[in-house]
């Protein structure tokens, strides 16, 4: 073979690996061009589904300009302007946790009633300028408020009534009668509504790994379906909203030996989320997203997955030992010994304290 030939098979060998090369380098694009599009359309997916579980109730609407006044304005970071700085600014949040029997997941839980709706659960949640500190105030159900007049989503309002009890306002006007009710007898506008129902509270403790509760005495509630010794205890979703209801195996038996266990559940799930490292476990950092949407209802400030991450980075520095939780300040009912009133001056001050 001739050098000219040599050169001319080298040149078609060259021309063969290269081809080769370039068809290998083609394919190996198009497969990660493929798993871009795959993984961009599944993180779509994935924030489509977190934005559209969460449900919203138009509270600013519906009670218009006859509210306290607003003590803050506190904008939203919007994910068109990614670089805005995050808000720090007091807030103020009305969270309720509904025994709604509603679905079958919240059916399954049981504990009451088949029909309609309570706020279980009430607190008020003061989180100081700077947002590095929070105060969270227990408002008992059985407290006898004056129920001022709602709106329906029906149409029309309710009338005013007198002695009534407390969570009477969710029964029967929802989410916006309840911020009403809460702004009426503490003079304190709520800037936000959260509300968290029944199976999505035990679906986040499940999905953040359970949490660490100590009782200083044994709890022996059938109608909970709980039963723990004093010490303590390591609790999946089911047993923590057990925990969360019980009321007959504490204490006086009544909402107030409830209030105080479910006090120690709020400062328990804030230490679960300091320990669980979500950043860098993005398939957990889902499920908890999930579970943490699915079962809520917000007003329309916070109806969105950026609002709500918004406020979520705005709070990083709020530690569980900076989170202060009491009781309105209370006494028994002179018309009922079974229902409770505020103890003035103090929830006055109290309340004052928060605006």
């Amino acid at each position: 073979m001739t050098r000219k030939e040599e050169q001319g098979e080298a040149g078609r060998g060259t021309g063969r690996r290269t081809g080769r090369r370039s068809r290998v380098l083609k394919a190996a694009g198009l497969v990660l061009a493929g798993a871009l599009v795959l993984g961009t359309a599944a993180a779509g997916y994935a924030y489509w589904h977190l934005d559209h579980n969460i449900r919203s109730v138009d509270i600013d609407s519906a009670l218009g300009g006859d509210r306290p006044a607003r003590a803050v304005v506190t904008p939203s970071a919007s994910a068109s302007a990614p670089a805005a700085p995050l808000p720090t600014g007091a807030l103020n949040i009305l969270v309720l946790g509904s025994d709604s029997r509603s679905g079958k997941a919240n059916k399954k839980l049981g504990g009451g009633d088949s029909t309609g709706a309570r706020s279980d659960t009430a607190m008020v949640v003061h989180i100081d300028a700077g947002r590095t500190r929070a105060t969270v105030v227990s408002i008992p159900r059985d407290t006898l408020v004056t129920r001022p007049s709602c709106p329906l989503p029906s149409g029309g309002s309710t009338a005013v009534a007198h002695q009534v009890m407390f969570n009477t306002a969710y029964a029967l006007g929802g989410p916006v009668c309840a911020v009403k009710t809460v702004e009426s007898v503490t003079g304190v506008r709520m800037d936000h509504y959260m509300e968290v129902d029944f199976s999505g509270f035990a679906k986040l403790v499940d999905a953040l790994g359970g949490v660490d509760i100590t009782t200083a005495q044994d709890i022996d509630d059938d109608k909970s379906r709980l039963h723990l010794e004093a010490g303590t205890h390591h609790l999946n979703g089911t047993r923590a909203l057990a925990l969360a209801r019980t009321r007959y195996g504490v204490g006086d038996r009544s909402d107030l030996g409830r209030i105080g266990l479910q006090q120690k559940l709020v400062k328990a799930l804030l230490a679960q989320m300091a320990r669980t490292s979500l950043l860098t476990d993005p398939a957990r950092l889902y499920k908890v997203a999930d579970a943490a949407t699915a079962g809520l209802t917000t007003d329309t400030g916070l109806d969105s997955l950026s609002e709500l991450s918004s406020l979520g980075r705005s709070l990083r520095g709020l530690t569980a030992d900076r989170v202060r939780t009491v009781v309105m300040p209370w006494l028994t009912a002179p018309s009922d010994h079974n229902r409770v009133v505020a103890r003035e001056p103090a929830a006055g001050r109290l309340w004052a304290s928060l605006r």
